[in-house]
């Protein structure tokens, strides 16, 4: 999910009067279909999540008129967000994908819920939920590190946040545990391992990959953190090869230093290659992804397209007049003037020239050919935003499993107590692609192998790019011993998507 974010994370709750609203959307291109103009909050509020689908979302041409969708008809559910998500449902079943026959935000034949558009709860002055939740400050608050069951009696270390308490106490990606609180690790305690999680403090006993034990005691905490989780320079062959692995897009302010510092490393190791491993990494802000591809991109290709967003035609041409009742806020939370007053949504240019970004060439990396994402389920948006903008001028390759499969995005629509994310641009590269719904396919599978710690040659998916950095192709190569997930454990991964935080107005 992309979707341009005004206020640093924190949502301010703008309430609008019902009745402006709708007076808005009965003057809509629809006059069969007129909205009722009285009606309980509620029902105002289900009028208005429809009437601001018609105008904003990326296929809202699919969608029927009020009538027909009659939105007051949902009310079988016990809580009244709950009717609203099915609502919003409801709106992103009509849009069918004509690749797959299925709707776009297709999750599952048993899922009551969209594959990108959600509705939260807004509340003293924040949104709830996944949004909340965020971390991309590059600050924590918790043990620093997550689990993976290969195998009933086998749980390994997954990853290992630089800086958490984790960190500090010396665990390490494919350390094996032994207890945690006295418990016998295995997924008999999956519970038990899983609560240990939500106490101040923990004491695990792990083993090494070398053989040798040890425990420490872990204390939950704040801590800041970097998104680059390791960096190595590799030798394949007659090839150098700079590893990167990067677990989030994290604002550029927290990430810049350590993407310049990996990134001239690599220069002064006369690297030609890259593996950038995005196994876990959901997403985050637009901007630092396109400054990887400028710090990846060699200087000729400066001033060449990256990616474009496309909204809908309704949108690009300026008529999405509910979108003047969406006030603009900056970073700062503060609002954006703008011809003498406030600006809105409404002011901002949706048009395909004024949301096409161009290559900057940062850093003095020149001679890169071939790059290998590594990807898994996990990857998503601003991690297959990157990887596509750099397919029309170099050799990408992915590396792993499909990934997750979201080249949309959208921005927040505040209506009354509720903070709704519809769908409405899509990205794509200089090449037109980006109707990767169903994610990217792996050019070499390959299996996340928590035996082994990021960077390590002997890794099963880092051996697969290294194979195919080497000899240049994707034939043949002999699998190792896959190690299959049974569980995740621990913390997890929650965010998925990409935030666009800069403002283009008119």
């Amino acid at each position: 999910m992309l979707f341009r974010h005004t206020c640093n994370m924190k949502i301010r709750i703008v309430l609008f009067c019902f009745a402006v609203v709708l007076l808005v959307g009965c003057s809509q291109d629809d006059p069969a279909s007129p909205v009722p103009t009285t009606g309980s909050r509620t029902q105002f509020t289900q009028d208005s999540l429809f009437l601001y689908a018609q105008q904003i979302y990326l296929w809202r041409d699919d969608l029927p008129d009020y009538t027909t969708f009659a939105p007051r008809g949902y009310t079988a559910a016990s809580t009244e967000i709950d009717n609203l998500r099915k609502e919003l449902f409801a709106i992103t079943q009509y849009p069918i994908n004509p690749d797959t026959k299925k709707p776009y935000e297709f999750v599952s034949a048993s899922s009551d819920h969209p594959k990108y558009s959600f509705v939260e709860e807004t509340s003293s002055g924040s949104s709830s939920g996944r949004v909340a939740d965020l971390s991309l400050d590059g600050t924590s608050s918790d043990f620093g590190f997550a689990l993976t069951a290969i195998a009933n009696n086998d749980i390994r270390v997954r990853y290992v946040t630089p800086g958490s308490a984790a960190y500090k106490a010396g665990l390490v990606r494919g350390d094996q545990l032994v207890t945690i609180n006295n418990i016998t690790a295995g997924t008999s305690q999956a519970n038990q391992i899983n609560a240990a999680f939500d106490n101040p403090s923990m004491t695990v006993s792990l083993r090494r990959t070398n053989g040798t034990t040890y425990s420490r005691t872990l204390q939950q905490g704040e801590y800041t953190s970097s998104s680059v989780y390791k960096t190595a320079i590799l030798k394949t062959g007659s090839k150098t090869v700079g590893y990167l692995n990067l677990n989030s897009f994290t604002s550029l302010q927290s990430t810049q230093a350590d993407l310049d510092a990996a990134f001239s490393t690599f220069t002064s190791g006369g690297v030609t290659d890259l593996v950038i491993d995005l196994r876990y990494n959901g997403g985050g802000y637009v901007q630092t992804a396109e400054y990887l591809t400028n710090l990846i991109i060699p200087s000729s290709h400066q001033g060449d397209v990256i990616y474009t967003e496309r909204y809908n035609t309704l949108m690009q041409q300026g008529k999405a007049t509910l979108l003047s009742k969406q006030l603009l806020r900056d970073a700062n939370n503060n609002t954006v003037p703008f011809n003498g007053r406030n600006a809105t949504y409404a002011d901002v240019d949706y048009s395909v020239d004024g949301n096409t970004y161009r290559f900057a060439k940062k850093g003095s990396l020149e001679n890169v050919k071939t790059v290998c994402f590594i990807m898994t389920g996990s990857s998503a948006s601003a991690s297959e935003l990157t990887a596509n903008a750099l397919r029309p001028y170099l050799d990408v390759k992915i590396i792993g499993s499909q990934s997750y499969g979201k080249p949309v995005g959208f921005f927040p629509i505040i209506i009354d107590k509720y903070t709704f994310y519809l769908s409405n641009f899509q990205i794509s590269n200089s090449a037109g692609a980006g109707n990767y719904y169903s994610g990217f396919t792996p050019d070499i599978d390959a299996s996340d192998d928590v035996t082994h710690d990021f960077g390590d040659a002997g890794e099963e998916s880092v051996a697969a790019a290294l194979g195919y950095i080497s000899t240049g192709s994707v034939n043949g190569r002999q699998q190792g011993a896959r190690q299959a997930t049974i569980q995740h454990l621990g913390n997890a991964q929650g965010f998925q998507g990409m935030i666009e935080d800069r403002i283009n107005l008119k």
